[in-house]
């Protein structure tokens, strides 16, 4: 409600709007208020100042998207008395108010693409900008092309581009690019960078498009594989600084031009200092709906001028009653009327509720900036103009280095150096000896010059001579990469030529402060397999839980037999009257049951209670489970090869495990990293190094041959040239990660006048993927395949508890629940026996218990005089009718 009253005050008294002379019009704004405050108040003053009117404004902001607030903003506008209503920006917002309008007959204006002929719109309509886009690829003669789409609002678009090709287009891939609705484009545009379709089409909103250009150039398809053309009105309003140097061709379309004097003034009103700033790329700050808005001013104010309105105030809750009576003459003369005046896009005429008259100017992204190629129009379809010679102020800076020859080292292996004579302003360069980033070409001729290198810091510094157009020559700066001592302010090796002016860029595997250390060792080989290998399939917290498991249902069929009557059986089955029973169930057929049904054998031991065959079932399907496990878990074991090796990382180095040893180049930053370390590891390290100087190198192919040639050898070296050797050398690995993480750079002299745009050139080569592509080739494509590429199969882990817990507990429960059963059945068949025999129950059940852990009698007596059974009456009758009703 604060913005409201604000905006109140902002209006002034309604009631003096109402009693003045003026014509109100109302703007509402959801984006960018402030610019469209100053365009709507410009279009408005040129307005009355060219047809002598009054006009005058009523301004509200609203919140984007929030249709409730803007209608209660409009109906104070009503309210106060307006002859019509501009914006805002959002769609959803603006449809609502439409229907406010028509219902109360007001002239409704808004700004953005639409295929419904609703309202009153000034924007190109989709079928228009179709056939626009229709005629540039029919003009490219693109066979087949990508077509991205941000939402389905713009696949009117892509159905009226059907139209237009018929069934002999070309072919098409559509793709929605914000799928998520998450502003995250990567997924499918990593799609459109795997697909063989290098031509795109893409159509989306202002406000999406710039980051859309980000993200597809953080993916790598923006650069001199990719042809674009992009439907979007404002692309001349975008920061496309970055994407200058890309090379990627990029066409799009504007509905005005820059040059016009009606934008420049309207860019000076808004802020823009065009004496001073100049275009930016020729890109200008004005988009498309504030063009549109001061269109849409010039033709209200055209029709206001041959067709009287006063406005008079309306109420929202009375439509009925309040709507005008000549609303619907000024919006139907406000479509005859034909504009060419006053204009920023152009002429205005309509047919039906579509706008006509305009062109469209063809535009590319160049270097120097945006440039007009062509033009569009409904009748000549697309007119390619010839490109006028750039003034850019950005190729004089760019092009600086032209009249330059810079000298580059190389660490090259070479017997002899070569003499070069250097004219008098000729300027150094020196590469450093190491595959990948320098060597001699491989060739039967005798190559001099330039041509006799190659490598991947070649091929780098000839993508900087192609974007900055410096000339040079390559020169071999020795083996040593070279070292600043800061006491002495002296520098050897490579450091020192540049530092002396011999040389201007040293470009190798040299970095600024110190390397990617890692460690470069043999490859694990296969150990000998252990005596109890077997038992590798299970951990060992896995054998000691099914040890107890096993001892512990052997005891639950130990103690479930004495307890359970029907395993007592009469040992003689002929004798119908048995003086005594057995129980199969002792400890030694209980351990060998367990074993029985664990090896999957079985045994001719059967259980025959109930309690005793629940804990069997449960038993059984716990070795089913566990032995299938073994089996498919051994079977993995035995089958990949579990490599070992005497390091895993640097720890192990530090601490001479296995007495291991190891070195590193003799002079340069691998050293000079541990010689200036103060962690305790790389301490013990360098005192090592330092007491056996022998293990040191003087170059890094002196330490890979050492690797492979002994078993308890490391070589600490820069990881991207670890990376080079592994893809060559089959039995070599990296071991760990980086000791120390640092970018490369170029080396240069402090404060060289050409720093910056070395920087802003490697930068650009890295946003385009110029430098990854580099890298694959050296690293992954030149000189590899040797090495097998099959991946490296997983590593056969032991089985933990936390794989197998689940059974285990299934078997604890089950064995559990049948001791219970088993108790609870042992003490209901006492009170049965004692009643039966008419004897004291205390007196059974004792007797029962003292029988039950006798654990050394497997046989029971059934007529004992010691028995408390014997002194009953009923101790005359027969055994087998006594089992029979106790049963």
């Amino acid at each position: 409600m604060t913005i409201l009253y604000a905006q109140r005050d902002q209006y002034g008294d309604y009631d003096g709007i109402q009693n003045s002379d003026s014509v109100p019009i109302g703007l509402l704004t959801d984006q960018n208020t402030d610019q469209m405050n100053i365009v709507f108040d410009h279009a408005i003053d040129v307005a009355n100042q060219e047809l002598g009117l009054s006009l005058s404004s009523l301004k509200a902001e609203v919140n984007y998207g929030d249709a409730f607030h803007s209608y209660r903003n409009l109906c104070r506008m009503l309210e106060a008395g307006i002859a019509g209503v501009f914006g805002p920006s959002s769609r959803h917002t603006a449809v609502h108010l439409m229907s406010v309008c028509d219902a109360m007959d007001i002239p409704h204006i808004y700004s953005y693409m639409s295929e419904y002929p609703e309202g009153f719109n000034l924007h190109p309509h989709p079928a228009d900008l179709s056939k626009a886009l229709y005629s540039l690829i029919k003009s490219f003669d693109w066979s087949r092309f990508i077509f991205l789409y941000e939402s389905a609002e713009y696949l009117s678009i892509l159905n009226e581009l059907n139209s237009l090709f018929g069934i002999n287009g070309p072919i098409m891939t559509v793709l929605r690019y914000d799928m998520e609705l998450n502003g995250n484009y990567k997924p499918v545009l990593r799609r459109v960078r795997k697909s063989q379709d290098n031509r795109i089409v893409v159509v989306g909103s202002t406000e999406a498009m710039p980051e859309f250009l980000n993200q597809a150039q953080q993916v790598g398809i923006i650069n001199e594989d990719y042809n674009y053309i992009v439907g979007n009105l404002d692309f001349h309003s975008f920061d496309l600084e970055e994407y200058k140097y890309s090379e990627a061709n990029i066409t799009s379309l504007r509905l005005f031009s820059p040059e016009k004097m009606a934008v420049k003034e309207l860019m000076q009103k808004v802020g823009y200092n065009i004496e001073q700033d100049e275009y930016r790329n020729g890109s200008c700050p004005i988009t498309v709906e504030m063009a549109l808005t001061y269109d849409a001013v010039q033709l209200f104010a055209e029709t206001l001028k041959n067709l009287p309105f006063k406005p008079v105030s309306q109420n929202c809750s009375q439509r009925t009653e309040s709507v005008r009576d000549d609303g619907s003459s000024f919006k139907n003369y406000m479509r005859t009327l034909r504009l060419k005046e006053r204009l920023l896009t152009g002429p205005i005429y309509f047919e039906g509720n579509v706008r006509k008259g305009y062109h469209l100017d063809v535009i590319k992204l160049q270097p120097s900036g945006i440039v007009k190629v062509g033009t569009w129009d409904e009748e000549r379809n697309y007119t390619q103009e010839r490109i006028a010679p750039t003034n850019s102020q950005f190729d004089t800076i760019d092009n600086s280095l032209s009249n330059k020859t810079f000298i580059v080292l190389l660490s090259v292996p070479v017997e002899q150096l070569f003499n070069f004579v250097i004219p008098s302003k000729v300027i150094a360069m020196f590469y450093l000896q190491n595959k990948p980033y320098a060597s001699l070409v491989e060739s039967y001729k005798q190559l001099e010059g330039n041509n006799q290198y190659e490598g991947y810091g070649v091929d780098l510094i000839m993508e900087l001579a192609d974007k900055l157009g410096f000339q040079y020559i390559f020169k071999n700066g020795g083996k040593i990469y070279g070292t600043f001592n800061r006491t002495t302010n002296e520098s050897t090796g490579m450091l020192h030529e540049i530092r002396h002016g011999y040389a201007d860029l040293a470009v190798t595997d040299l970095t600024i402060t110190s390397e990617r250390i890692a460690i470069l060792y043999l490859k694990p080989q296969k150990g000998v397999p252990g005596l109890f290998t077997f038992m590798d399939p299970f951990s060992e917290e896995v054998w000691w839980f099914l040890g107890l498991s096993f001892l512990g249902v052997s005891l639950s069929f130990f103690i479930l037999g004495r307890l359970s009557p029907s395993e007592w059986d009469n040992p003689y089955p002929c004798i119908e009257e048995p003086v005594e029973l057995q129980n199969q169930f002792t400890i030694g057929n209980s351990i060998w049951f367990t074993t029985g049904a664990l090896l999957q054998q079985g045994s001719e031991i059967g259980p025959k209670a109930l309690s005793t065959r629940t804990v069997a079932t449960f038993w059984w399907f716990f070795t089913l489970i566990v032995v299938s496990s073994y089996t498919a878990n051994l079977a993995a074991f035995l089958t990949i090869e579990k490599p070992t090796s005497l390091i895993n990382s640097v720890d192990d180095l530090a601490d001479r495990v296995d007495d291991i040893t190891y070195g590193a180049l003799r002079s340069g930053s691998t050293r000079k990293f541990f010689l200036t370390s103060e962690d305790d590891r790389y301490v013990r390290m360098n005192k090592f190094m330092t007491e056996n100087p022998e293990y040191l190198t003087d170059s890094n192919e002196e330490g890979v041959a050492r690797v492979k040639k002994s078993t308890n050898y490391a070589f600490l070296m820069e990881s991207t040239s670890i990376e080079y050797n592994t893809k060559r050398e089959c039995n070599l690995k990296k071991i760990g990660d980086a000791l120390d993480e640092k970018t490369y750079g170029i080396a240069m002299r402090k404060n060289w006048p050409h720093r910056d745009k070395f920087n802003n050139a490697l930068l650009q080569l890295q946003e385009q993927g110029v430098l990854e592509k580099m890298k694959n080739k050296w690293w992954n494509e030149v000189g590899t395949g040797i090495c097998a590429t099959k991946e490296d199969a997983p590593d056969a882990t032991p089985l933990a508890m936390d794989n197998l817990a689940g059974v285990f507990l299934v078997l604890l429960v089950g064995s559990c629940c049948a001791l219970l059963y088993g108790a609870i059945s042992w003490v209901l068949f006492t009170i049965k026996k004692a009643r039966h025999y008419h004897v004291p129950l205390k007196e059974a059940l004792k007797e029962e218990f003292q029988f039950l852990i006798d654990f050394n009698n497997y046989v029971r007596v059934l007529k004992s005089s010691a028995s408390i059974y014997s002194r009953s009456r009923q101790s005359s009758m027969s055994v087998g009718s006594i089992r029979q009703e106790l049963n």
